[in-house]
């Protein structure tokens, strides 16, 4: 029989769409400071034009953000986080019904990273609270791999060079740390 213990805490990170970035993104950041603490690390913002998934509610041009904060939370907060960013996403209409923003949060830790959804699929597990955890990127050989169901924003060279840095910044944060 396996020993229970608890977990480490782990990085938490996100992955915002947003519109007229000009106008929300700073709002956007401030609002997630406030809730979730500092923001670390953050991407400078590239065009998303792997889909027009989005187009349709939140208008035209997107643009992607990657962001990690600070103040590491335990596993479990996830569902709540999700929760939270949902309200945030509200708070941000686009005047026609629709967000101007979109929040994925998620976990890194340094075995994989998992975002939360509120999408039930094959490959999702449910965490409690009308949230599942899906399983994003794997790390192996010193690189963040994607999976087959990986978003192709994720897949992406540079969004996956941008959460090897989170991670060794986590690897610092977790030297303090007792298992």
């Amino acid at each position: 029989m396996g020993l229970i213990t608890p977990p480490r805490p782990v990085k938490l990170i996100a992955g915002l769409l947003i519109f007229r970035p000009e106008e929300n993104k700073e709002r956007l950041f401030q609002r997630l400071a406030e809730r979730f603490g500092p923001i670390d690390k953050a991407t400078s913002g590239r065009g998303f034009e792997e889909t027009d998934y989005y187009e349709k509610e939140m208008g035209a041009p997107l643009m992607r953000y990657f962001i990690a904060f600070a103040r590491l939370v335990f596993p479990d907060a996830l569902p709540d986080v999700k929760r939270a960013t949902n309200d945030l996403e509200n708070e941000f209409s686009n005047g026609r019904g629709g967000r101007a923003v979109n929040i994925d949060p998620g976990i890194l830790t340094l075995q994989n990273l998992v975002l939360a959804t509120t999408k039930n699929f094959t490959h999702r597990i449910y965490l409690g609270k009308g949230i599942y955890a899906d399983l994003t990127l794997i790390f192996q050989k010193g690189a963040y791999h994607p999976l087959p169901w990986t978003y192709p924003d994720y897949r992406n060279g540079q969004t996956r060079a941008f959460f090897l840095e989170v991670r060794e910044t986590y690897k610092d944060q977790l030297k303090g740390i007792t298992p």
